[in-house]
């Protein structure tokens, strides 16, 4: 089914998944002509690099230790008496050096680096390799940073040009071939498959969803592992229970209201042998799950639990419903085809 989503539809995605959508009208590269999705991140990724470029990259401060003729910063004392070094008119400095080698300016070369390998477009390909050979010039080496680099690199509200280009490098990582290796510089053909997709709209739903419902009080969270609400158990058959997590949670504690979100993408129906439109059992047994096994702790706080499956709109509208033992859930499509705005009114209307 994901083969059969344009690519336009992809693009959209993106936008919300990467966190990007606040930037959706500064762009002036046409998405929808990239193949697949590894060439959009590198499309865009150039594009958003070039401008750097253009206006001077960014600069920091990184940590350095040296061995040098004058004072720089504060003294090694250790190290320049141990090593002797005032005798040979040399002294140990601790000190920061200015420099374009931050880590977000190598995690931006080391994805360019990557996706010229992802890509087959030859002149995407190309652009690439060139933007990523200017970023050495200036001193930026090609290893990519590990994530506690990063999280000590904060790029600053006024930043939003660098937060723009880390966002995009980073997507090039963990979209594409999600890996829990730090600094991995290898790449391999990219992820096309349903998985991939499936991930991409999941992640694009949830970011979408913050956006248009934590200003109403909503609170919002994706990935959250559910328990088994056991009484008793033999010695072993924990370990033989599959696992239970929602895609999203949706909160709201003045309205006491749980509404888990099941994102699906894939037709919403299915077929039997005696009937063309059915809702896919194993998706509503899930959906169900999840509600009953916690509906214990939310009936004591006095709640309202309630479910949905979303899955993207592919002929025509759905928009269902049962109440099933004192459980709402609701069975609905959104339409990835329209504009960002319209998508922005579905989902605020999903509630």
């Amino acid at each position: 089914m994901a083969t059969q989503i344009p690519l336009r539809n992809i693009w959209l995605l993106f936008l919300y998944a990467a966190d990007l959508v606040h930037f959706k009208d500064q762009w002036k590269v046409d998405p929808e002509s990239a193949k697949d999705l590894p060439e959009l991140v590198a499309r865009l990724l150039v594009h958003v690099v070039e401008q750097r470029l253009r206006r001077n990259l960014s600069k920091g401060y990184l940590p350095k230790h040296a061995v040098l003729p004058r004072v720089r910063g504060r003294i090694d004392m250790l190290q320049t008496v141990t090593g002797q070094l005032l005798e040979r008119g040399r002294i140990a400095c601790n000190f920061e050096e200015h420099t374009m080698h931050t880590p977000r300016n190598r995690l931006v070369r080391a994805a360019l680096d990557y996706l010229a390998i992802c890509v087959e477009d030859v002149e995407v390909v190309r652009a690439c390799k060139s933007l990523s050979n200017a970023l050495g010039r200036l001193g930026v080496g090609p290893e990519r940073p590990s994530r506690a680099e990063m999280a000590a690199d904060q790029i600053g509200r006024n930043e939003a040009t660098d937060l723009l280009m880390v966002n995009l490098a980073r997507m090039a990582f963990e979209a594409l071939i999600p890996s829990e290796q730090e600094g991995m510089t290898a790449a391999y053909k990219a992820d096309t498959s349903p998985h991939l997709v499936r991930r991409l709209f999941e992640k694009a739903v949830g970011n979408a969803l913050r956006i248009e419902l934590e200003p109403q009080e909503w609170q919002v969270r994706a990935g959250r592992r559910l328990s088994w609400p056991i009484n008793s158990a033999s010695s072993n058959v924990l370990s033989y229970l599959p696992s239970m997590q929602t895609d999203i949670e949706l909160t709201h504690h003045a309205q006491k209201r749980k509404v888990v979100i099941d994102t699906k993408f894939t037709h919403i129906f299915t077929t039997t042998q005696y009937r063309d439109e059915v809702l896919k059992s194993g998706y509503l047994y899930q959906l169900y799950t999840y509600l009953r096994t916690q509906e214990g702790l939310v009936l004591e706080k006095g709640w309202m639990s309630e479910g949905m499956l979303l899955h993207p709109q592919v002929n025509g509208v759905v928009d269902e419903y049962i109440d099933l033992q004192g459980h709402l859930m609701r069975f609905k499509t959104i339409d990835l085809m329209c504009s960002s705005d319209d998508l922005e009114i579905q989902l605020r209307n999903c509630l």
